[in-house]
């Protein structure tokens, strides 16, 4: 097991930050408008959520990804490479379903995004649970953000 040194779990927390903030600034800023402009499903929040809620999310998804990573388990590499494959997932989203104005795209990076944050939080669960844990609100929201996925596609085709 690897000693716990705060600037390495920023550097994880500051990483899945900015992996946020990059896939914002590559999907071109029309978040306002073209969000606005889609008819969306029963319970969507209204947008100033949605920053609110990742950058809580990225800072838990940074926290478990160090957990998993102090860990000596024979699963860690194959966790942190998992993590890694879900995260370049979700920087996808925004530059899809918003950069290229693509609903279809962006249900299916949703889809996709599900399916690796699911595996994600199994494997951390076997790795280290309180890794598992850190994750779970992130597995959640995933549903309720492909939930939203096909709710716009859905209504907007």
């Amino acid at each position: 097991m690897k000693k716990f040194d705060v600037t390495t779990l920023f550097i994880f927390i500051a990483g899945c930050e900015l992996v946020g903030a990059l896939s914002a600034l590559t999907a071109g800023g029309g978040f306002g408008v073209v969000y606005a402009a889609l008819t969306k499903p029963p319970f969507t929040p209204p947008p100033m959520v949605f920053p609110v809620v990742w950058a809580i999310l990225y800072a838990l998804m940074g926290a478990a990804a160090y957990i998993v990573y102090l860990s000596d388990h024979a699963l860690r590499k194959r966790a942190l490479t998992t993590f890694g494959v879900q995260l370049f997932v979700n920087f996808l989203y925004s530059p899809v379903f918003f950069g290229a104005g693509s609903v279809i795209g962006g249900l299916a990076v949703s889809a996709a995004l599900m399916a690796a944050v699911g595996y994600t939080v199994y494997l951390f669960a076997k790795v280290r649970r309180p890794a598992a844990l850190l994750t779970a609100p992130y597995l959640i929201w995933t549903a309720f953000a492909l939930y939203l996925s096909a709710g716009i596609a859905y209504l907007n085709l």
